[in-house]
């Protein structure tokens, strides 16, 4: 890697001169998100992608810092503008410290660069031994703790844990609960697990093999088919499990969605927003688990409006060896499907993605209020007019990765006020076992993304 060119630092170590260019190259990839409100998982993809040169480490210090940098924003942009040099490598120092990254030669040059005065740096140091005493993970660090060490480190800001998402996230999604607050935003600072769910196959085999091929992968404790994968970074691609689509990776708080519908093994069902169709690809392991080894009659038919995500759904089920799923994909406001037909229609609605701003944090801080506000109305319309395709009897289930009333709750009575021949169904939750009309997922309850769910039949 060439060293960056900094006016005012001099670097003189070979540590010093990486971290340069790895802070010359996250300060253009950190900059490109907030400029363009692209996705930064969708930049780093695009960089890494153009510029071949960069080693397994590299990108680890320059993914995992960008990503640090936005889960950390609340509180690093009170610190002043990221273009002034020395404020940037205050960022990426209480990055690297509120993150516990491990690549402390790099942190110590940042500390360096930051203009840290005497006092700061001790008490870094004395915090940093406190950390290696009690620290076994980044994880195990609390939010209160960084919390009151950002407040230590600049004393005339006030830093709360509140200001970890932005301000108008409490406005669509009130919680007067103070400790629920804080539950909320302890799992938001911390990375979740990387979920996944066995299909054709059996779960203990699987988390067996998995442990072999030197992975983390332990049973969930909620269903019988889902498998933690820990947090580390995994060549998919590696995994045979996976190359013989006997493996799909599929967040716990998805997983709910496909428990809540529980389809049969001889119905037919309908996906209406299936995108790359990790959902459709549970619900046709679920009609296969129904059928107890037997084939299962029923089926599944897959829409959406973008013909790519299709392809890749129809890639994933021949992985798989899926057999009666198809494609019918949106073309106009008409109904790609037969009215009246199925057993059980899904409407995985668009949303503002609010439950996955822990796998995301960059979206909290693209994002405006608007990514909540303008969806409610396309949400209505889609359940509406899916609903004409269930037959009487059957099942409508709503659901979205959000945590916003305003998309969830709000949208099922709206909808249930002008069609009354629909009625909601009392599910259990699968991670606290309440019953309840309307299902959310708190990202804390069980490490996971955060989702919304409601059953709804026909009369």
């Amino acid at each position: 890697m060439q060293p960056a060119n900094h006016s005012q630092i001099q670097a003189t170590t070979p540590a010093e001169k990486r971290a340069l260019s790895y802070s010359s190259t996250i300060k253009k990839l950190f900059d490109e998100v907030l400029d363009t409100k692209m996705p930064a998982d969708r930049i780093v993809a695009n960089y890494f992608r153009e510029h071949k040169k960069h080693g397994s480490k590299d990108r680890r210090v320059i993914r995992e810092t960008l990503f640090g940098l936005f889960r950390w924003w609340g509180w690093l942009k009170q610190l002043g503008s990221q273009h002034d040099e020395q404020t940037w490598f205050k960022m990426l120092s209480c990055c690297a410290l509120l993150e516990q990254h491990n690549w402390q030669q790099f942190a110590d040059a940042w500390q360096s660069f930051s203009g840290f005065s005497t006092e700061q740096h001790q008490i870094i140091t004395d915090f940093m031994t406190r950390a290696d005493l009690t620290i076994q993970e980044a994880n195990a660090l609390s939010v209160s703790d960084r919390n009151q060490l950002m407040n230590q480190l600049f004393a005339a800001i006030e830093f709360k844990e509140q200001q970890l998402v932005p301000a108008w996230f409490w406005d669509v999604c009130p919680i007067e609960n103070e400790v629920q607050q804080i539950k909320l935003i302890e799992a938001m600072s911390s990375r979740p697990p990387i979920w996944a769910r066995v299909q054709k196959y059996d779960t203990h085999k699987a988390i067996k093999e998995l442990q072999q091929a030197q992975i983390d992968a332990n049973v969930s404790g909620y269903f019988d088919d889902a498998i933690s994968l820990g947090s580390k970074s995994i060549n998919l691609n590696e995994v045979k499990l996976y190359k013989n689509g006997q493996l799909e990776i599929q967040d716990l708080a998805s997983q709910v969605i496909g428990n809540v519908c529980q389809p049969k093994a001889e119905e037919n069902w309908w996906d209406t927003c299936s995108g790359a169709g990790g959902k459709t690809l549970q619900l046709r392991s679920k009609q296969l688990q129904d059928a107890k080894g037997s084939k299962s009659a029923g089926s599944i038919i897959s829409s959406d409006i973008r013909s790519k995500a299709l392809e890749e759904l129809n890639k994933r089920a021949r992985r798989a060896g899926f057999d009666n799923i198809s494609i019918a994909r949106w073309k106009s406001d008409e109904l790609p499907v037969d009215k009246n037909s199925f057993d059980g229609v899904l409407v995985d609605a668009p949303c503002s993605c609010t439950g996955t701003w822990r796998r995301n944090p960059d979206m909290r801080w693209i994002d405006d209020r608007s990514c909540v506000d303008d969806r409610p109305e396309l949400q209505l319309d889609i359940l509406t007019r899916s609903a004409k395709a269930v037959k009487s009897g059957a099942t409508l289930v709503y659901a979205t990765c959000s945590l916003s009333p305003l998309e969830n709750e709000d949208v099922v009575k709206q909808f249930l006020a002008t069609n009354n021949d629909f009625e909601l169904v009392v599910s259990t939750h699968p991670f606290t076992e309440q019953q309840s009309e309307h299902i959310t997922v708190w990202p804390y309850e069980a490490n996971s993304d955060g989702m919304y769910v409601a059953r709804m039949v026909k009369a």
